[in-house]
């Protein structure tokens, strides 16, 4: 029975009475205790992210870095809670589902968009395509949180109404303990109103403190000053200390629970249990209830300092994905140009995204904002790498086109019998090979294999047509370095004339002789041309002075004849303007010639040694200009 007795010769004052006025009451205390972090800020419900599920590894060649369901999972999930009892329904869970629907959609836009521009659109004319399963989506968040807060709104008119009957039951407690004259008639009364108490749901938490304390102080008052039967009060407060004693043993196994956050909310379901037991004996109220306090203040320690704990990973984490995110954003991946580049730009990136998921939640606060900033950069570095290899397949298509040109034309002509001109098509196809850009993996090896065996067929076909024509190779290689050597012995000292018929002989010499193998041809061409350029050096000067002296010598015959000096001075300008436009061919020429083979750097050579001679002559014609000048 939730009643307390006195002797009717006793004071009717309550021992559970004196207690709260000479300490605080068992139930603020209790309250002021577990209530020292609030269970709304700290209790796990849902998730506090659920954006920030497991990343996978398909990320590197989609812009996504969490597992955020399809649309169609979506849906589901969304039509499977409006069918639920708002009761069972989360709030979180729906603000989650709508951040995940936000997400899906945004991430399908700017795909869209990019897309569009790629195509060559204009971006302002973007038009995002109706999304029906999004619309049905929100449609049913909407729907579902509309009866969660119908549901809310009901269930706070519910508990208002609960306050009001209690204070009523409670008012009518007091003026049933004030009735002193008609106790034993109201006695039954009293117990139907602490059942009928008992039995109403909660009240608003704010509420709930102050209404059993009110509940619980009526009781007492009625209780102390009833004058009935002892042996009735003994009973009840037997029967409540039994009752009490049962929820201390619970409450002090409580302190062996591993789990925190299940003992302290069995620890709230005892409390409530406490409250609405009555009283027991005076003499043992205050011990019973200092046990039962002591009991709490182990298990609220123990919620206290896990929160605590919880708290200081969270800032460890929060510190951790800040460096992340700041690791992440220092990498500049605007230079890479390869694929090897962005294959190890993606390895460092998904290494980041890793660490990033050995970490555990940051604050409520700041746990999103650091997941949106991390997987910002994520995405931008994977648009930037989906463009990089959307720009080099289609240069690898057009070299892989080039490539295959070249490889049939090498084809077609591999069975030439036409060896120096086909010799020098080849070689400039293989120049041409070299000059074009990569291609893919898929296509090089088959692309360059094609291309190689046409030209190693017709070289081979060639060396084997060519092989009967070695020994007279070998022997023009004898005879033309024998010229070489009767070049170096021509006496410089002997007259002009006779030098010059010596050196014109061994030249009509030399190119009556035929070819010399490959191998030796550059270099003894470069023997023959450095004597015929040494012979040629040493009679030019002795001949350019004396033409010199001839000039000077004509010139002064016609002095005083102003038209033949005009007229002779005209064609030397008429000589240099030819001699002008040679040396132009002369150097354009020299811009096409490749410095990398021996026969290119023996031909610039030989460019050179024209050029350098054309302005001598150049030099030599401004003297006799100048003299003309100086007769008229």
């Amino acid at each position: 029975m939730n009643m307390e007795m006195c002797d009717p010769s006793a004071a009717c004052s309550s021992a559970e009475e004196q207690t709260l006025k000479q300490t605080p009451h068992e139930g603020a205390i209790a309250n002021a205790e577990i209530e020292t972090t609030d269970p709304a800020d700290n209790l796990p419900s849902d998730p506090e992210s659920a954006a920030e599920s497991e990343m996978t590894e398909g990320i590197e060649e989609q812009s996504s870095t969490d597992n955020v369901i399809s649309k169609d999972g979506l849906l589901a999930r969304v039509r499977e809670l409006a069918e639920k009892d708002p009761a069972e329904v989360s709030g979180d869970e729906l603000r989650r589902l709508r951040q995940q629907y936000v997400t899906l959609h945004k991430n399908e836009t700017d795909l869209a968009r990019a897309r569009w521009e790629e195509e060559g659109n204009d971006a302002d004319s973007f038009v995002e395509e109706a999304d029906e399963i999004g619309t049905e989506i929100l449609s049913l968040l909407n729907t579902a949180r509309e009866r969660k807060a119908s549901y809310a709104a009901e269930q706070e008119a519910v508990k208002a109404e609960n306050l009001r009957r209690k204070n009523e039951i409670i008012e009518s407690i007091i003026a049933l303990a004030e009735d002193t004259d008609n106790v034993n008639r109201t006695f039954s009364r009293y117990r139907e109103l602490q059942d009928e108490f008992n039995s109403i749901g909660e009240v608003a938490a704010t509420e709930e403190t102050n209404v059993w304390k009110r509940f619980q102080d009526a009781r007492e008052r009625y209780s102390d000053n009833l004058k009935i039967n002892k042996e009735l009060r003994d009973y009840d407060f037997k029967k409540n200390l039994d009752s009490k004693q049962l929820l201390l043993n619970e409450a002090e196994a409580l302190a062996s629970e591993e789990d925190v956050i299940t003992a302290y909310r069995r620890l709230q379901e005892l409390h409530n249990k406490w409250r609405q037991i009555g009283p027991v004996a005076k003499e043992i109220r205050e011990e019973i209830w200092d046990k039962f306090k002591s009991a709490s203040a182990e298990i609220n320690k123990r919620y206290q300092a896990f929160f605590e704990a919880r708290k200081a990973r969270e800032a460890e984490n929060e510190a951790g994905k800040v460096a992340i995110c700041e690791r992440v954003e220092a990498l500049d991946y605007s230079a890479l140009k390869s694929f090897s580049a962005w294959d190890a730009m993606t390895k460092t990136i998904i290494e980041a995204q890793a660490d990033w998921k050995k970490l555990g939640f940051a604050s409520r606060k700041m746990n999103n904002q650091l997941f949106a900033r991390f997987r910002e950069v994520c995405d931008k570095f994977f648009a930037a790498k989906a463009e990089f290899f959307a720009n080099t397949r289609d240069e690898h298509a057009k070299n892989f086109a080039a490539k295959t040109a070249l490889a049939e034309r090498a084809e077609a002509l591999k069975d030439s019998t036409d060896w120096r001109k086909a010799t020098e098509e080849f070689v400039a196809m293989q120049k041409e090979w070299k000059a074009i850009g990569t291609v893919g993996k898929k296509n090089s090896d088959a692309v360059w294999q094609r291309f190689l065996s046409a030209c190693d067929h017709f070289f081979e076909q060639k060396k084997k047509a060519t092989s009967g024509v070695r020994q007279t190779e070998n022997a023009n290689l004898k005879a033309k370095r024998d010229v070489i050597v009767r070049l170096g012995e021509i006496d410089l000292q002997q007259p002009r004339e006779e030098a010059l018929a010596a050196l014109h002989a061994l030249q009509d010499e030399w190119q009556q002789i035929g070819h010399v193998p490959f191998r030796e041809k550059d270099k003894v061409y470069e023997e023959y041309r450095e004597k015929v350029n040494h012979l040629r050096d040493a009679l030019n000067v002795r001949e350019s002075r004396a033409r010199m002296n001839r000039f000077e010598t004509s010139v002064a015959e016609i002095e005083g004849d102003a038209n033949k000096l005009y007229r002779e001075r005209e064609k030397l300008l008429r000589a240099a303007d030819a001699k002008r436009n040679e040396l132009r061919t002369y150097e354009n020429n020299m811009g096409f010639l490749s410095s990398k083979s021996k026969t290119g750097d023996s031909m610039l050579r030989e460019f050179q040694r024209k050029i350098e001679r054309i302005k001598a002559d150049l030099e030599m014609i401004d003297q006799k200009v100048k003299l003309i000048d100086g007769k008229l």
